[in-house]
């Protein structure tokens, strides 16, 4: 199952699309790569740990799916990313990219959608295209 960065993209322009009256509350919006990795690994506990977990899930879930519908079966372009058979869980995949942001915190303030994007490349690369048996001839030469 492949996903690409593009769900990303897509869940960011939505996040921004809304009126400031429906934003989330703000233990569950993000801007940065730091907010979303504090949402998918929360320190909170009752109902905010809830909420920010699903709120990173949901993120993840847009990119994956986003990224998905823009390169699946799209010949001209390569998918960012290959997640591995079996895939892991949404909520593996949200504790995973916590820790690699705690890891990466050069990447903290760069848009979470970036951020995401970046980890997923790290984590799920893809495997090298082979060469073409035939490199294609140039015309006229």
């Amino acid at each position: 199952m492949r996903h690409t960065l593009g769900a990303a993209a897509l869940a960011a322009l939505l996040g921004a699309a809304l009126p400031a009256s429906a934003q989330p509350a703000s233990t569950t919006s993000v801007s940065t790569t730091a907010d979303l990795a504090a949402v998918c690994q929360p320190e909170t506990t009752g109902v905010e740990r809830l909420e920010a977990i699903a709120y990173c899930q949901g993120y993840l879930t847009a990119v994956g799916q986003t990224h998905t519908a823009l390169y699946l079966n799209n010949r001209r372009r390569s998918p960012l990313f290959c997640v591995s058979d079996p895939p892991p869980t949404v909520a593996q995949s949200g504790i995973a990219f916590a820790a690699w942001a705690k890891q990466n915190p050069q990447y903290a303030n760069e848009p979470a959608v970036d951020g995401l994007l970046r980890w997923a490349q790290a984590t799920y690369p893809c495997p090298a295209a082979a060469a073409p048996a035939h490199p294609r001839s140039r015309r006229g030469h």
